[in-house]
C-alpha cells in the first residue's frame, strides 16, 4: 500500500471515514505483474484508487471488495490463468496471485481505516512501515494495524503495537521462545527495508495460523555524483525515477551553479573527497549508496576514490578510457590501496550497451548499477535467456531475510 501514499491524500472515502476495501497481493507464484504489498482500494460507491494487476483481475476483486464492505468478512481470493475458461478472471502471464480483502471504517476505531489515514500525512520519501495482520475472519472485528515513523529503528519486541499482531491467534501470545523469535523476524524485515509476509505459525495463510504483511519503505538511497559536466547533467534526472536521492559534488563554484543540474536534490561545492569524507563521518553514507565519479581528473579521481574504497557502500564507479583506469589503479596501489579492494571498483563504468550521447550514457551507467545489486542477473537479452525473468533479491548482509517470508517474481507484462 505505500506505492499508493502520494494520492492518499486526496482520496476522500479514507479521509472522510467512509467505509472501503483494502485488496492486497499477499502471495504470488510464478509470473505476476506486481509484487507482494502492491494494494487496490474500492469505496462503496465502486471508486478505486490503485490497480493490482494491470486489468487482468480488477473487475473479480472489485466486485470481491463490495461483497466484503456488505457482509463485513475478510476474504482471501485466489487468481490464476485459465485456459478453459475465456471469461475467468485470471494473469495472462500464467503466475497465480492470492489476494487478501478486508472492509475498513465499518465500525468507530477501525485500525485498517486509521492506519490508512495515517499514511495520507508522509511524504513520497518519507521513511514508514505498514505492519497489519492478514487473519481471514468472518466477522466485522478487523485484524489489526500499525504504522511505524521510522522503520528502520524501530525495536519490535519493546513495540506495544507490534507485541499486539504477533500475539497467537488464540489470544495468549504464544510461548516465549516463539513470540521473541517472530519479533526478531519482523524487527529484522523492518530495518532491511523488506516487504512480505511473515508467518507467525510458520505454517500460511491457509491454514488458522496468523500471519503479518510487512511494507517497509526506508529513506531513498543516496546516489553521490561527482563531477559537474554533460555526463552528469543527463545521469541526475535518469537516477531520479530509480528511487535515489541524488547529490551533485564539483569544487568549481562556477560549474555547479549551472541551471542544467536542476534535477539533483542537492548540489554541493566541495572537494570531492573531503565532502565524502564527512558525510560518511556524520552518518549519511552507508550501505545502499552508490558513488559515480565522474570528474575525470586525477587530483579529484585519486583522493576520491581512496576514501570511497575505504567505505562500506553498495557501488563505487568511475567513467573514463580503460587507459584512465589503468592510470588510476596504478596510483591507487601508490598509495596502498589492496588489489582486492580496488578489484570492487566498476571501472570504466557503464555496461557495453554501444552508449556515445550523455543521455546514453547514462543509461549505460544505470544499467550497470541495477545490474551490481542483481548479481543472479545474466545481464544478456531476455530472448537468449531461460527460467523466471525475475529472481527473488538477495538479502543484505547485516540483515538475513527470515526463512517464512514470502518471494514471487514480477512480470514486465
Amino acid at each position: 500500500m505505500l506505492d499508493l501514499i502520494p494520492s492518499l491524500g486526496t482520496w476522500a472515502p479514507a479521509l472522510a471515514g467512509e467505509p472501503f476495501a483494502v485488496a492486497t497481493i499477499v502471495r504470488a507464484s510464478g509470473s505476476v505483474p506486481r509484487p507482494v504489498g502492491t494494494s487496490m482500494l474500492v469505496s462503496a460507491d465502486g471508486a478505486i484508487l490503485g490497480s493490482l494487476s494491470g486489468g487482468c483481475v480488477e473487475g473479480a476483486v472489485v466486485a470481491a471488495a463490495l461483497e466484503s464492505m456488505d457482509d463485513g468478512a475478510t476474504r482471501l481470493e485466489a487468481f490464476g490463468f485459465s485456459s478453459d475458461d475465456a471469461f475467468a478472471a485470471g494473469l495472462t502471464c500464467g503466475g497465480e496471485l492470492e489476494v487478501h480483502i478486508e472492509p475498513a471504517n465499518r465500525n468507530r476505531g477501525c485500525a485498517l481505516g486509521e492506519a490508512v489515514r495515517q499514511l495520507a500525512g508522509y511524504g513520497p520519501d518519507e521513511p514508514v512501515a505498514l505492519v497489519r495482520r492478514l487473519d481471514v475472519r468472518p466477522d466485522a472485528g478487523g485484524s489489526g494495524a500499525v504504522v511505524l515513523p521510522d522503520p528502520g529503528a524501530i525495536k519490535a519486541a519493546g513495540h506495544r503495537g507490534l507485541a499486539m499482531l504477533i500475539e497467537s491467534s488464540d489470544g495468549t501470545g504464544g510461548s516465549e521462545p516463539t513470540w521473541r523469535a517472530s519479533a526478531a523476524q519482523l524487527e529484522s524485515m523492518l530495518r532491511a527495508g523488506t516487504t512480505g509476509v511473515l508467518d507467525l505459525g510458520g505454517a500460511g495463510l491457509c491454514t488458522s495460523d496468523a500471519a503479518v504483511l510487512v511494507e517497509t519503505r526506508l529513506a531513498p538511497p543516496r546516489l553521490l555524483v561527482f563531477g559537474a559536466n554533460d555526463f552528469s547533467a543527463a545521469l541526475l534526472p535518469a537516477a531520479k525515477p530509480l528511487g535515489y536521492l541524488v547529490t551533485l559534488v564539483d569544487a568549481r563554484p562556477a560549474f555547479a551553479s549551472q541551471a542544467r543540474f536542476a534535477a539533483a536534490d542537492q548540489v554541493v561545492t566541495a572537494w570531492p573527497h573531503l565532502y565524502l569524507a564527512a558525510e560518511a563521518a556524520a552518518g549519511r553514507v552507508d550501505s545502499r549508496t552508490v558513488v559515480c565519479v565522474l570528474t575525470h581528473d586525477p587530483k579529484f579521481d585519486i583522493p576520491l576514490l581512496e576514501a570511497a574504497l575505504a567505505l562500506d557502500v553498495a557501488f563505487i564507479g568511475a567513467l573514463g578510457s580503460r587507459r584512465s583506469h589503468a592510470q588510476r589503479v596504478g596510483a591507487l596501489l601508490g598509495r596502498g590501496i589492496l588489489p582486492g579492494r580496488i578489484a570492487q571498483l566498476h571501472s570504466p563504468l557503464g555496461l557495453d550497451l554501444g552508449a556515445a550521447t550523455p543521455a546514453e550514457v547514462a543509461v549505460s551507467v544505470l544499467a550497470e548499477v541495477i545490474a551490481a545489486r542483481n548479481p543472479a542477473a545474466s545481464h544478456q537479452p531476455l530472448r537468449e535467456t531461460s527460467g523466471p525473468i525475475h529472481q527473488p533479491a538477495a538479502p543484505p548482509a547485516n540483515a538475513p531475510a527470515p526463512t517464512n517470508v514470502l518471494q514471487q517474481e514480477i512480470a514486465w507484462t
